[in-house]
């Protein structure tokens, strides 16, 4: 029987702002993080990338979670180990050993963060009423992006302001400890807020064939061949581009970077960036829902594709204003979140039918992946490149997009109201 007595208001907003900060702060926060420690975009954007794998893998253990504990004990022994995880990153910083102890604490911190993804999702499910579910919707996506805000933007803004009166490890150390006590926070508040749900046992057994045939299901859908390149290469210009526009933006105009401070970064990419990616989302999801995927599709491909152009005016010696580099991320930032709801309704599209929860786990896998690859190589691109042909390249990747998109079905009445 499920216990809904405790105010879903009460810990919906708090655990979807637990699971976006430690994403960031693994995806984002890191790169501009180790740019300011002195990697090189090589080494940066491989270690960086790897730490996508516990995404990638997330199908092949998200069944056995529920199966051993309940998803509140998940959500709570996870949210301690992220806790951990940013107090190791804290104190490895300081020492001779730096890079090695924080990518090893990162890597804690990558498979915590994925499973407690899972969990806080079937939590949300578990303890809540149909109606409540759709009620929050909208509200747990918000706080998501407001942990997206408080990481990319006001955190690494901070770890600016810091850098000013102490050592640039010394400045990252504090901000992670921040993030740590946060995150003790949050893992004491929902430790009271959290519902406990009764949920019936589920045998290890029956979990491995009920996978086991989620993948025969994904791998015998109709039309799956296009459908898993528009899956790993629709994103393959952007996979490249988020992985580097940090690290550009903070660069030496000597080599051939803005020369922003990270503080500058913080607002341009972590805030103003944000509120693009935001707004194109809303206005994509508004623009399907009334006129159907199909009509839209073509126009979101370019809407993703055109604008990583700005970057190249970013790059081209202009010396471009702060204002200007402001609008620029925007825009890029806007049409990739208007571009990136046809990427996403598509693997809701394809995964409708037989076991559709379990099919779409499997296709957010390859959205994963489809992201780790490229961006594992954008680094020595960068560097063997220079900023400036590497964006040049990036838009030229646009034609992969253009062609997996031109492979794949949509029914032309899907996504209407």
């Amino acid at each position: 029987m499920k216990d809904v007595s405790k105010r879903p208001y009460a810990w919906v907003p708090s655990l979807y702002l637990a699971e976006a900060l430690p994403y960031v702060a693994v995806m984002v926060i890191a790169t501009t993080m180790y740019k300011r420690l002195g990697l090189s975009n090589t080494d940066l954007a491989l270690y960086t990338s790897w730490l996508y794998l516990p995404w990638v893998i997330k199908p092949f253990w998200s069944p056995f979670v529920a199966a051993f504990k309940t998803e509140r004990w998940w959500v709570l022994t996870m949210q301690l180990l992220i806790g951990a995880g940013f107090a190791g990153i804290a104190f490895s910083l300081p020492t001779s050993f730096w890079l090695q102890g924080s990518l090893a604490f990162f890597w804690i911190l990558a498979f915590a963060s994925a499973t407690h993804d899972i969990a806080a999702d079937g939590l949300y499910i578990l303890g809540l009423t149909t109606h409540d579910q759709s009620l929050y919707v909208g509200i747990r996506s918000t706080f998501y992006r407001i942990g997206n805000l408080l990481g990319q933007g006001l955190l690494v803004m901070l770890a600016g302001w810091l850098e000013k009166t102490q050592t640039i490890p010394l400045a990252w150390s504090i901000t992670f400890l921040i993030l740590a006590g946060l995150f003790l926070a949050l893992w004491l508040w929902h430790g009271i807020a959290l519902p406990k749900v009764d949920v019936p046992s589920r045998k290890p057994e029956g979990i491995v064939t009920d996978f086991w045939l989620a993948l025969k299901t994904f791998f015998t859908k109709p039309h799956i061949v296009p459908a898993l390149f528009f899956m790993l290469l629709f994103r393959f210009p952007e996979g490249q581009l988020v992985k580097i526009a940090n690290p550009f933006l903070l660069d030496s105009v000597e080599a051939g970077g803005l020369a922003l401070s990270t503080e500058a970064v913080g607002f341009v990419y972590g805030t103003i960036g944000i509120i693009g990616l935001t707004a194109g989302g809303l206005l994509g999801g508004w623009c399907v829902s009334r006129d159907g995927l199909k009509q839209w599709f073509w126009p979101m491909v370019l809407s993703i594709s055109l604008p990583d152009l700005v970057y190249v005016y970013l790059a081209s010696g202009s010396h471009p204003s702060l204002l200007m580099v402001n609008i620029c991320v925007f825009i890029e930032q806007f049409g990739y979140g208007f571009g990136f709801t046809a990427y996403m309704l598509y693997l809701v599209y394809f995964s409708q039918g037989e076991r559709s929860t379990a099919v779409f786990s499997i296709c957010t896998a390859m959205q994963a992946l489809g992201m780790m690859i490229p961006g594992m190589i954008a680094g020595w691109l960068a560097d063997t490149l220079g900023y400036l042909n590497f964006f040049w390249w990036v838009a030229l990747s646009c034609l992969v997009t253009f062609l997996v998109s031109s492979l794949i079905h949509i029914d032309p009445s899907y996504g209407r109201k």
